[in-house]
């Protein structure tokens, strides 16, 4: 069976929960920019929750189908249709051989997620499906969907029609969105009232956000600690000698604009980092719109492992309405 390509949308991509282990050879962990989304997904049509779907950006992708199969779409706030008949978000539905699932405008989020009973059977690479363009890794060809492609999916019978995620389990980010962050290595590069500034200030997400990282404006620009800078580095004082970045690093380039590094985002670099989001809140950024008000939120080691748990305890209840 094949999910034939009418319309792509803006920026559709296959991915899954992405290639770990590979991080220090710079090829980023990648995978699905909202991860509980795409389990979610991957639950309500009876896939493991580690398969392939299609990520979609603020548009949605117009799709045919050669054979009966089970669809669910989990994430952002879309419109979607069967042959131009609603069906909900985050509810399995079936979508027989020769109709066409296609969607609205968004309204609420950033990013859906598509799944189909079966999963998206493209050729692994590095033991995932997700696309990584840059590396010209996985997905279709190793690029984004196009329209006329037509995408492999997996056998898999059909599950009931109307299996549903509850409101309260579908988690997405609030306005403003608040992002824990744990403080780090570098933080002791800023003055004590540019760190305080960082915390109590309203950021805005900027234009430029994408699976690399997004970028925030509207605060108050930092200002460092004096210092000779060390040999190797740059000479604006928000440079290091090179540096790991790990999942989650906050960059900030000549102390401006943090940019918080998401799922394709290289592994090191020669700008200081103050901290890191905490796991459990970057699903959250990839359901941010530009313009979208967001709080940092400072955090302690112990309440990002709780947070942590937290988010563990909620899969584990979609698994159990699931069952």
């Amino acid at each position: 069976m094949t999910l034939k390509i009418v319309k792509p949308g803006l920026a559709t991509s296959i991915q899954d929960l992405g290639r770990p282990g590979y991080f220090h050879l710079g090829i980023p962990e990648g995978g699905a920019m909202d991860r509980l989304a795409l389990r979610a997904a991957n639950m309500l049509v009876g896939n493991p929750e580690d398969a392939a779907c299609l990520e979609a950006v603020f548009m949605g992708p117009e799709i045919t189908f050669t054979a009966d199969v089970s669809v669910a779409v989990t994430g952002g706030s879309m419109p979607i249709m069967v042959d131009g008949e609603a069906r909900d978000g985050w509810t399995s539905f079936t979508v027989k051989a020769g109709q066409t699932l296609s969607f609205g405008f968004l309204s609420g989020g950033a990013r859906i997620y598509i799944a189909v009973s079966g999963g998206i059977a493209t050729e692994p690479a590095l033991g995932s499906r997700s696309t990584y363009p840059i590396g010209a890794l996985g997905g279709f060809h190793g690029r984004n969907i196009a329209e006329g492609d037509e995408l492999p999916v997996g056998a898999a019978p059909l599950v009931d029609e109307g299996r549903s995620v509850p409101a309260d389990l579908r988690r997405g980010p609030g306005s403003p969105a608040e992002l824990r962050v744990l403080t780090g290595l570098y933080w002791y590069r800023l003055t004590e009232k540019s760190g305080e500034n960082f915390f109590s200030d309203t950021w805005t997400v900027a234009p430029e956000a994408d699976r690399m990282g997004y970028r925030f404006r509207g605060g108050q620009p930092m200002e460092f600690v004096e210092r000779e800078q060390p040999f190797g580095a740059g000479a604006d004082p928000s440079n290091i000698v090179d540096g790991c970045y790990s999942y989650g690093s906050i960059q900030v380039p000549g102390g401006t604009e943090p940019i918080v590094l998401h799922r394709d985002a290289v592994s090191g670099g020669g700008y200081f980092t103050l901290g890191a989001v905490i796991s459990a809140d970057m699903d959250l950024i990839g359901q941010l719109q530009p313009n979208t008000p967001v709080k940092f939120v400072r955090v302690e080691m112990d309440e990002a492992l709780q947070a942590r748990a937290d988010r563990r305890a909620m899969l584990e209840k979609i698994r159990k309405e699931l069952v």
